[in-house]
């Protein structure tokens, strides 16, 4: 049962995990993306790298556990691993322009590139 400003009475709390989740905030063409290690993340197109390469990736922030380490001093030797997975085409976009009375009409279309990316490797902050 749910309670205007009091607590969810309803369910039971859920535990914390046992295993902490080490991730990174990085920075990839221009976006920043949170990344763990395993997960496969869409980037703009990396257009030297070929499948099977390793990239890395500037790292803005790691969280590890209650650590959390976002100076940029500490920061600028940790870069994080990752292989390129695939590259793709994302879904279509489809741009139209019209002004009335005028007989003016234009379309045109979009597919950005991607680079699909698995994070391999996210080196721990020197303490």
């Amino acid at each position: 049962m749910f309670v205007p400003g009091g607590l969810d009475c309803g369910g039971a709390v859920p535990e914390r995990e046992s295993e902490i989740r080490v991730y990174a905030i990085v920075r990839s063409g221009g976006r920043q993306h949170k990344v763990a290690v395993g997960d496969i993340v869409e980037v703009d197109k990396i257009s030297t790298a070929k499948v099977g390469d390793t990239v890395e990736l500037s790292t803005l922030l790691v969280v590890d556990g209650d650590a959390v380490t976002s100076d940029p001093w500490v920061l600028a030797g940790i870069k994080v691993q990752a292989e390129v997975v695939d590259h793709h085409k994302g879904v279509k976009i489809d741009i139209l322009r019209y002004k009335n009375k005028t007989g003016y009409r234009r379309r045109q279309g979009h597919r950005q590139q991607y680079t699909a990316i698995k994070v391999t490797e996210i080196p721990a902050a020197a303490k």
